[in-house]
């Protein structure tokens, strides 16, 4: 064999199509010995943008003889011409092609961001492993000098130290089939611990996001509590406190600003909460994270706007899901009931109303209130009062008087049987005056960390009384033993809706669960109570399904 000049042998007559094709590959010497033969010539090859596999099933197509030591040498020339090296540039990973890539390019033309000054090319983080899986496909030779790898195994075993219920072990064997997908649960099934179990199966070292201080305080406590992992592995990173460990919890917010310093230290990443992820900020810690292996929790995936879509790219389908009502009937969640309480607006209350209305009716004139939002935006003064006067009449509607005095009968009700209660709003304001005339527990957004946590800890130590909560309370709060619900206002989200529901269905002493909604006659809280049920409570509709990436 010369070095230079493999050469392959055909014994049967080529017809034309045949030998035009060969032509792609190789020169034509001519007739020995009863056999058409051929030169590769490497030149063509790259030319034509063929692979080493096209040219082993032209090859194969006309039965050529060829010596195995000339194919050898064909790949090694081959990865010599057409290469590509990865390297970091300091902050990114980029891609440096010795040869132009032509079509190729749009086949990692999503994978790759070209910067036209520096002639090379960005890796976007989120499809690193599948852009070298499309080069070598493409026979692209790929010099990796990044060192990233697509699983980080952790130096120690973890053991789980709760037995998980029959559904959990289907939620862990349905996302490991994929390693990688959303698994939906309602809020009190045990979500957590599904992740937990995850992490010790694999055993790869962790990036856990949450989307609050609290929550990330509450994963913390799971580990230590539910599994072997010790305090040492266990690193929290936010504000002050940037420890890197095996298992890394951070926020949102600091993910948002850290992941590409955190993200070349993990393989599996974890968003809880997942439904927050589409958002234009919080996206980007997901697309910039190399983590091959992607687990995403949430008790209400579907969003109102739609972005719930969004998820599927980021971190995978729907894997695994069961719904409230089926979890009930197994014996997991407390039995629930709804019920909505009607009150009316007082005289003035409605005189003011509809001054109210005829007022917006004549700064909108007419238009709906997305056209309103975006007239706004460009300076309409008009659709600026109108806003504002909207603004009004929900304040009005949300604080109407005899919604006090219909809260204060049900708490007192509730009270004389022994139940803990949580009171939901909007507005700090209305949660402020309710909790003084019931006198109770009050949980805002302005109270810092330390202080909402003396707040929830005192709730949950006494056998009965009120909690009451603005949309603070809507995730992360776990009181096992609140067992009646009161919606002093809310909005016509679902997902809202099913957290504020979830906050009552942990089951302890076969507890019943009760949420009332209290609900002004004749107004728009009528629209969003009928709005935030209008679709199934019992999780994902098989409208919802047909809409969205399930992973079977």
């Amino acid at each position: 064999m010369s070095e230079k000049t493999p050469v392959f042998r055909v014994k049967k007559w080529l017809d034309k199509e045949d030998y035009e094709e060969l032509l792609k590959i190789s020169d034509y010497i001519g007739r020995r010995y009863g056999y058409s033969v051929f030169r590769i010539n490497v030149n063509k090859i790259l030319r034509n943008n063929l692979t080493l596999q096209d040219v082993k099933a032209l090859l194969e197509n006309v039965n050529a003889e060829i010596d195995k030591r000339d194919l050898m040498y064909l790949e090694a020339v081959l990865k010599r011409q057409r290469s590509v090296e990865l390297f970091w540039d300091g902050v990114n990973v980029v891609m440096k092609p010795n040869f132009y890539l032509g079509s190729i390019y749009d086949s990692i033309r999503g994978m790759v961001e070209y910067d036209p000054k520096r002639k090379l090319f960005k890796v976007k983080p989120m499809y690193y492993f599948d852009l070298i899986r499309e080069l070598e496909k493409l026979g692209v030779y790929v010099v990796n000098r990044t060192n990233l790898k697509d699983t980080y195994p952790l130096s120690f075993n973890i053991e789980l130290k709760v037995t998980l219920r029959p559904y959990q072990e289907e939620a862990v064997n349905a996302w490991l089939k994929n390693r990688k997908g959303i698994i939906a649960l309602p809020t009190g099934a045990g979500k957590t611990v599904i992740a937990l179990a995850i992490i010790a199966k694999l055993r790869e070292k962790t990036l856990i996001v949450t989307y609050t201080k609290d929550q990330m305080m509450q994963w913390r406590e799971m580990l230590l509590k539910y599994t072997t992992i010790t305090l040492d592995k266990i690193g929290l990173y936010y504000g002050d406190v940037k420890k890197l460990a095996p298992i890394t919890i951070t926020t949102y917010q600091t993910a948002y600003k850290h992941i590409n310093r955190l993200s070349p230290f993990f393989s599996l990443l974890v968003i809880d909460e997942v439904h927050h992820l589409p958002a234009e900020k919080f996206r980007y810690i997901a697309f910039n994270s190399f983590a091959l292996h992607r687990l995403g929790l949430s008790a209400t995936v579907i969003r109102e706007d739609g972005k719930h879509e969004e998820l599927f790219p980021l971190m995978g389908g729907i894997v695994y899901w069961k719904t409230a009502n089926e979890l009930v009937e197994e014996g997991y969640l407390a039995p629930f009931r709804i019920k909505p309480v009607y009150v009316e607006l007082t005289i003035d209350e409605k005189k003011k109303l509809r001054e109210l209305i005829k007022l917006y009716k004549l700064f909108a004139k007419g238009r709906s209130f997305n056209d309103l939002l975006k007239h706004a935006r460009f300076g309409d003064e008009d659709a600026q009062r109108a806003l504002s006067i909207h603004s009004r009449i929900r304040q009005l509607i949300h604080n109407a008087q005899n919604k006090l005095k219909a809260i204060r009968d049900i708490v007192e009700k509730e009270l004389e049987k022994g139940s803990k209660i949580i009171i939901f709003t909007q507005y700090i304001g209305q949660a402020e005056r309710i909790a003084k005339e019931i006198q109770g527990l009050l949980l805002t957004g302005k109270m810092d960390a330390k202080e909402r946590n003396e707040v929830i800890n005192k709730f949950r130590s006494i056998r009965k009384g009120v909690l009451v909560v603005t949309t603070v309370g809507d995730e992360g709060i776990d009181i096992p033993d609140a067992n009646v619900g009161i919606i002093a206002a809310g909005t016509g989200s679902r997902r809202q809706f099913i957290q504020r529901l979830g906050r009552l269905l942990r089951m302890k002493n076969g507890k019943e669960a009760i949420l009332y909604e209290i609900i002004v006659k004749g107004t728009s809280e009528e629209i969003q109570s009928r709005k935030r049920k209008s679709l199934s409570l019992d999780g994902l509709t098989e409208a919802e399904l047909s809409e969205v990436d399930v992973l079977h």
